[in-house]
């Protein structure tokens, strides 16, 4: 079974530094309808104007993680970790008990376009911990690489949830499958491109979320396709 979210259809807030779409209910967008899948709770898909962004604000029991499609993102939060998100690199901050931060485009140039998800945690009150990895962008092409996972594989950042996240490229024609385990779920996201899935047609900014299914697979309809698909419990 599959269940289609159109970008058009999201929530938007929108403002004079920022454009940010919600896939699903985020701050003053509430549909009831929308308020995550399985673990997954939040997607935003932030554009951010040169020089601004989210000043200093706290979160607790949450996995966020940051992937950045184009521009800087700079980082600074109450543990000390500050750092700047480039493509290619994944963050994951785990708010666990309170960690306060920030996310500033670090260009005073360039627009900073990315995807913020959150991702609800295994355990309450957890100690907040933070990690970036950079992920080789030929490990992306045409295959299903983790840059999310609960034991870390292959490189993937940790995340405290039975969750994993898997990052693709594909060139027009190409097509990767993902095997599901019984009982769990997949959620894709298009970043940028298009697909087809299950019979439905994506593109930039539309999701889908699947359950029933044992093989997920992707067939890109656009060059440089570019897509995130979540395994979750």
């Amino acid at each position: 079974m599959i269940a289609v979210r159109r970008s058009a259809a999201r929530g938007r807030s929108r403002f004079d530094w920022l454009d940010s779409r919600h896939t699903f209910s985020f701050a003053e967008y509430h549909d009831p309808r929308h308020m995550g899948f399985r673990t997954l709770r939040v997607i935003n898909e932030d554009r951010v104007v040169p020089g601004r962004g989210f000043g200093t604000h706290m979160h607790r029991d949450m996995e966020i993680v940051t992937w950045v499609l184009s521009g800087a993102l700079q980082h600074r939060d109450s543990l000390g970790s500050g750092s700047v998100i480039h493509p290619g690199e994944v963050q994951r901050m785990s708010a666990g008990r309170g960690v306060a931060h920030s996310e500033f485009n670090a260009s005073e140039d360039e627009p900073v376009h990315f995807l913020q998800i959150w991702i609800l945690p295994e355990a309450r009150d957890l100690a907040a911990s933070y990690e970036q990895k950079r992920i080789p962008a030929d490990e992306l092409r045409g295959r299903l690489r983790p840059i999310v996972a609960r034991d870390a594989r292959d490189g993937a950042v940790a995340i405290h949830q039975d969750a994993t996240i898997l990052a693709t490229r594909l060139d027009a024609g190409e097509q990767v499958a993902h095997e599901l385990a019984p009982g769990r779920h997949a959620w894709v996201q298009v970043a940028g491109g298009g697909l087809t899935i299950a019979g439905e047609t994506l593109r930039a900014g539309d999701g889908a979320a699947l359950s029933g299914e044992s093989i997920v697979t992707l067939a890109a309809t656009a060059p440089d396709t570019h897509a995130l698909v979540f395994d979750l419990a």
